[in-house]
């Protein structure tokens, strides 16, 4: 099996490197009109490679040894670079810096590779289709061959190093792609847009590469010896564990041999992760948060999301392309991959589930009001991204998994909608704007009804493949909710507040300790075996299964632990909401573009037709793989077990949660999943099916219009004498309580202890906190994490309770002053964007081209001039001597003189 593996795992980038070489070099005078064959046999190719690599790796799992948890492998293919090191090194421990190109499969790894060349194909067969008789046709599949080249090594890469490499060809490749029309000024624009905030992002990566380096020794995912062949050698990482007996790792039994060195651990070996061996601390989030900020770069994440909405200036199958399987899901397979590190730094991970929830609802707010069907869905991979980032940051089994499902199942029903769009731009003649067409179900039957598919899987709903995976999110965020609620639980049972001060002093204080440089689970005495008998012991939970307790939790003080559970908390009415705002919005551009009056643009001559079979093709099949995907790997638990065989995910690292399965489905998130999605499907029905008056209706509510007419003397209704005053007396009702809150708070206030709100509702409900599940998961969401929200900490709560009346206070004077309103409503908002794009020109884009300028004028004026100015002292002198040469022997004569001269008044001068 090992040769077919290294196989394999070479066949799938080299055959798409391949076909993009043949046809760079034959498709301008040789294929031609025919340049898409050699690209689409080579992905198709390399899809059926990706599919046999699933396979053997699934078959490795299973002919291994019982006990094993996880399986991969590696293959080095040859060194790169080697640098010896001195022995007293204490980076490298004094092993050779070796740079190895080396690939790893396993199940993370192949389940990217099967969804990255898949959905690559059937782009790929669509192009050939949308893009005939373009005049750079061979160029396009060209570009195409390298970047999906780009997007498999990436993946297939087990360093550091080699992944950064292949992070910035999957840019390079996307600039070309996005600016392929470079005569277009917005198109050549966007993907130099592009290029600019992922070098933004990529900065912070490179640093993180560097602090890795300084505290791991290695860039290198898996172990490594010193005394290795250079080509061709495998490292089987079959990671075993039965009780407290562990079976090394055959590289590590290789390298025990006499004459070998020791074996260097991998930042995400098998070795590392059992004996949780990470940084943590300031150092830990400083390297998790730099990866962040690359993967913010690359997934279109807040603050660096601006680009991925202008990068609709490509061709319609690039979209597809960048934005569903490839380009935007680097980001979260990047943070899956190092998901130990994150792990190990649980603020870390707070951050990511925090800039994943903003991000799902700020895009999913921009996307309600945009008319260009493309950026529609463009905000909606921001959003469904998002989702993702969200569900990772949870830390758990559940949420990973989860995360990765909804990447896996976005792939096929995002690139099915971009490519419906490309079609319905295809039939009208280049025109994308909505409100410029309509009514084309009858004209595009095929288009419509695979739309139709993609919109109730984006919109999440049973049984399409969204439905699964959000849900999936939801129910890991209810899940880790609960675990933290109960670890607030258990905490209080061991420090009751009775106790003395002295003990809630120290027990804060062993847990702020807690957090070593090495990592903070282990100092707190968690091993695997801990976590393993902690996720069994532990009973209770939702719909009959268990929510296991996170036993990482341990180590965190109760500050937080609080913090953390509000945040999560209001993290799940964020993505419940933002799923609301996902079926509206799908389903606005879907009635907008398929019903109401049929409306067809000049540009399309009159001519608006079905796509042809090349194009509607393989909408069908992502059609049917958006409806049936989703529920055939979630009843059927395929894809939660193949991921979980992933090293990293598989050692006890990871909080176990329940499978992925209907037992571990949470039927009432389910529910309340599915009634919220109807809910924005029936909003966006009665809204865009019905006359022109509703949708000013909503227009007039999302602008406030209502706030200037009650302003508005001239608008004759009993509310507008009273309109003004009874806002402002509201707003300093609470304004007063809120103060009056403030002060009690701050009366009963202890240092070290919680304060009376937390008291007064959390221990009085303890009891009923332990003896009820039901009341765990409702009164406790309900009620104590609303209370949470104003009260995070003791020794916080005076600059809380200030941001909540200063954030009040703006907010009152958004609602009275009738004159903001007019500049800064709801929709001038989601229209513009949030004025992103503004605010990053006038902070950052024009302050550094007044900068170049300035600097252009100082080396030009002042650098260059000085040389110059310099460099025209010899000529000058000489044009004057030049004067002094008249070819007269009298001058000659007269000059001799008068140089004897002063050379003898110079001397009678010195000597005097």
């Amino acid at each position: 099996m090992a040769d077919t593996l290294s196989t394999l795992l070479i066949l799938v980038p080299a055959l798409p490197l391949a076909a993009a070489i043949l046809t760079a070099l034959l498709g301008p005078r040789v294929l031609r009109g025919q340049s898409h064959w050699p690209i689409i046999v080579a992905l198709g190719g390399a899809f059926v490679c990706s599919l046999c690599l699933a396979w053997q790796v699934s078959e490795g799992y299973q002919d291994a040894p019982d006990s094993a948890q996880s399986f991969s492998r590696v293959y080095t293919l040859w060194t790169w670079a080697a640098v010896d090191q001195d022995a007293s090194n204490t980076i490298t421990g004094g092993m050779p810096l070796k740079i190895d190109v080396a690939m790893r499969i396993d199940s993370l790894t192949a389940i990217m590779l099967s969804m990255v060349t898949f959905v690559s194909t059937l782009v790929a067969v669509y192009a050939s289709g949308y893009m005939h008789g373009d005049r750079g046709y061979w160029r396009f599949f060209t570009y195409i061959g390298i970047f999906v080249f780009s997007m498999t090594m990436l993946v297939s890469v087990s360093n550091f190093l080699l992944l950064f490499v292949f992070w910035e060809a999957v840019g390079v490749s996307s600039y070309l792609l996005i600016g392929f029309w470079y005569e277009k000024p917005e198109a050549a624009a966007a993907g130099k847009k592009a290029f600019l905030v992922n070098r933004i992002g990529d900065f912070g990566f490179s640093i993180a590469l560097f602090l890795i380096f300084f505290h791991y020794g290695t860039l290198n995912y898996h172990d490594t010896v010193d005394a290795r062949p250079a080509f061709g050698v495998e490292a089987a990482d079959i990671s075993q564990e039965s009780g407290d007996d562990k079976t090394a790792e055959p590289a590590t039994q290789v390298a025990a041999a006499p004459g070998l060195s020791t074996p260097q651990q991998g930042v995400l070996s098998p070795s590392r992760i059992r004996e949780i061996k990470f940084h943590s601390g300031g150092i830990g989030m400083a390297i998790c948060l730099l990866l962040l900020v690359g993967a913010c770069g690359k997934s279109a994440q807040f603050p660096l999301h601006v680009w991925l909405p202008d990068a609709m200036e490509g061709p319609t199958p690039v979209s597809a392309l960048i934005h569903a399987a490839t380009m935007v899901t680097a980001g979260v397979y990047m943070v899956t991959r190092c998901i130990p590190l994150f792990t190990a730094s649980p603020d870390a991970l707070l951050v990511v589930a925090m800039v994943g929830g903003f991000t799902a609802l700020l895009a999913g707010l921009i996307a309600l009001t945009q008319f260009d069907l493309k950026r529609v869905l463009a905000y909606s991979t921001i959003s469904q991204l998002g989702y993702m980032f969200l569900s990772l940051g949870v830390g758990t089994m559940a949420g990973v998994t989860a995360g990765m499902f909804h990447l896996f199942t976005h792939a096929f029903f995002k690139a099915l909608l971009f490519l419906a769009a490309g079609s319905v731009m295809h039939a009208m003649g280049n025109v994308i704007d909505m409100r410029r067409f309509g009514g084309l179900r009858k004209i595009m039957p095929i288009t419509h009804w695979t739309f139709a598919c993609g919109a109730l899987a984006l919109a999440g709903i049973v049984p399409f493949a969204g439905f699964w995976s959000k849900d999936s999110i939801l129910g890991a965020l209810h899940d880790k909710n609960l675990s933290l609620e109960a670890a607030l639980v258990d905490r209080q049972a061991e420090h009751p507040p009775e106790h003395d001060d002295a003990e809630h002093h120290d027990h804060d204080a062993h847990a702020a300790g807690a957090t070593p440089v090495d990592h903070a689970p282990r100092a707190a005495g968690l091993t695997v075996a801990a976590v393993a008998h902690a996720a069994d012991a532990h009973g209770g939970g939702h719909g009959g299964h268990a929510a296991p307790p996170d036993p990482l939790l341990k180590h965190l003080t109760d500050d937080q632990l609080r913090r953390q559970a509000t945040v999560y908390y209001w993290l799940g009415w964020v993505a419940s909401f933002t799923a609301l705002l996902t079926a509206f919005y799908t389903f606005r551009a879907f009635f907008m573009t398929f019903y109401g009056d049929e409306m067809v643009p000049a540009e399309a001559h009159g001519h608006a037709h079905e796509s042809p079979p090349a194009m509607w093709v393989p909408l069908a099949v992502l059609a049917a793989c958006a409806t049936f995907v989703g529920l055939a790997f979630f009843a059927t638990d395929v894809f939660s077990n193949f991921l979980r065989q992933t090293p990293s995910l598989a050692l006890g690292l990871i909080t176990e949660s329940p499978a992925m399965t209907w037992a571990g489905m949470h039927m009432s998130v389910a529910v309340i999943s599915t009634v919220v999605a109807l809910i924005g499907v029936g909003a966006a029905a009665y809204f865009y099916l019905g006359s022109p008056r509703e949708i000013n209706v909503v227009r007039d509510m999302a602008d406030l219009a209502w706030v200037r007419r009650l302003s508005e003397t001239r608008f004759r209704s009993p509310w507008a004498g009273i309109a003004r005053p009874l806002v402002i007396g509201i707003n300093v009702v609470v304004f007063v309580a809120l103060v009056l809150l403030y002060a009690l708070e701050y009366k009963s206030f202890q240092p070290g202890t919680s304060s009376w709100l937390y008291h007064a509702a959390y221990l009085d409900a303890a009891p009923v906190l332990t003896a009820s599940p039901w009341a765990t998961e409702h009164y406790s969401a309900g009620v104590l994490n609303w209370l949470n929200a104003f009260e995070l900490a003791g020794r916080n709560m005076i600059f809380i309770w200030l941001a909540v009346l200063v954030l009040w206070s703006l907010g009152a004077m958004l609602v009275y002053l009738s004159p903001i309103a007019i500049y800064v409503s709801p929709y001038k908002l989601s229209v513009g964007k949030f004025f992103f794009d503004q605010l990053y020109y006038f902070t950052l884009v024009w302050p550094l081209k007044v900068l170049a300028q300035l600097l252009y004028l100082i080396d030009d004026w002042v650098i260059d001039g000085l040389v110059n100015s310099i460099a025209k002292i010899p000529p000058a002198v000489g044009s004057l001597l030049r004067g002094m040469q008249m070819g007269l022997v009298q001058f000659y004569a007269v000059a001799m003189i008068l140089g004897v001269l002063v050379i003898v008044f110079t001397r009678i001068l010195l000597a005097g």
